[in-house]
């Protein structure tokens, strides 16, 4: 999210929205918890005293947090995450990680995936985010914060090695000021001038983070997404060449769908199916999900669900036709199990 505290503040007080603005205590000895862009021209930064931000800016607006606000608004932000993936690792209120690899939705396009989640929480937050695409943490981090605010920056496979070349080494995770300040004096200053190093010679530098820089300079990250609970749903779903006006079409589409549907379905063979739902989307973009509970991923149900959702065309219309399972909750046990073999 941008500036996030300041952003919900800004939302909720319009009379904040075109003046330097953050979000912390006033006292000597506070600090700022966030700011806005307004307040940033000024050099004013998260984590800054307050009595050095007044420094910065005099003008500046500083508000009390309200973190039950913030919180509801997170679970908001997370819920529309839910709805791409449910491999999701939270890193604070505002910020996570998202693997969109095996998701089907938006035409399998994790570009369109970030624009769309994107917009979700546009419409429905009035708040803007910003996002990186690439193909693991560190260069989705770090791309995420190149396009802000309300951006996103997408860095492929093939585009990795030019990525983090010119990147400067102050933008690297665990390097401080003092050692970005020890690293320039042995002649590092970006990625680039890393790469052209070895382990062995950065060991002396930085000790046991050597071999973590060295492999961030090249734009390896191994690290797997820690997520804490299982999948709670399944979909699939396509967006059509042009738009189709008959539920016999539709149930065409999802005579396609229903087996890539099963075997996606494969891969968590071990959760229970409660039931089954049909998504439509509409030529104006509006769309309507049916659902019923169900114990199989059955032809006849989704057929049946198809016909309620497609009384709600009403003649415009269907540009997206998509299939979901929900999954039931796991108990204390069975997380517990599960949790017990992935040890082993």
């Amino acid at each position: 999210m941008d500036c996030f505290y300041a952003a919900v503040e800004m939302r909720d007080f319009p009379e904040y929205q075109n003046i330097p603005l953050a979000v912390g205590g006033d006292g000597p000895r506070s600090v700022l918890s966030t700011c806005n862009y307004q307040a940033r021209k000024f050099g004013v930064r998260s984590a800054m005293p307050a009595i050095k931000a007044k420094q910065l800016c005099p003008e500046l607006t500083i508000v009390h947090g309200r973190m039950a606000v913030y919180k509801e608004v997170s679970v908001h932000i997370r819920e529309i995450f839910s709805r791409y993936t449910d491999i999701i690792e939270p890193l604070s209120l505002d910020e996570a990680y998202l693997d969109v690899t095996d998701s089907a939705l938006c035409q399998g396009s994790a570009t369109l995936i970030a624009e769309q989640i994107r917009a979700d929480i546009f419409n429905e937050l009035n708040l803007t985010a910003s996002a990186g695409i690439a193909p693991n943490k560190f260069i989705a981090k770090i791309a995420s914060d190149e396009n802000k605010p309300n951006g996103q920056c997408v860095v492929s496979p093939e585009k990795v090695t030019a990525f983090v070349e010119q990147l400067s080494l102050k933008k690297i995770p665990g390097i401080g000021p003092k050692t970005f300040q020890k690293l320039q004096s042995f002649g590092f200053s970006t990625c680039a001038d890393i790469r052209s190093s070895s382990i062995a010679k950065l060991t002396t530098i930085v000790g046991k983070f050597a071999t973590s820089l060295y492999q961030k300079a090249h734009g390896i990250d191994n690290r797997e997404l820690e997520v804490s609970r299982q999948r709670r749903s399944l979909a699939i779903e396509t967006t059509l060449a042009a738009d189709i006006y008959s539920e016999t079409e539709c149930l065409a589409i999802i005579e396609k769908l229903l087996p890539k549907l099963i075997v996606r379905l494969e891969k968590v063979k071990d959760r229970k199916i409660v039931k089954q739902g049909v998504k439509l989307k509409f030529n104006d973009f509006n769309q309507t999900t049916v659902e019923q509970q169900s114990l199989a991923a059955q032809q006849d149900t989704f057929n049946a669900l198809l016909a309620k959702a497609y009384e709600r065309a009403n003649g415009r219309g269907i540009r997206l036709v998509g299939l979901t399972l929900g999954f039931a909750e796991p108990n204390v046990a069975d997380e517990i199990k599960t949790k017990q073999l992935t040890l082993l």
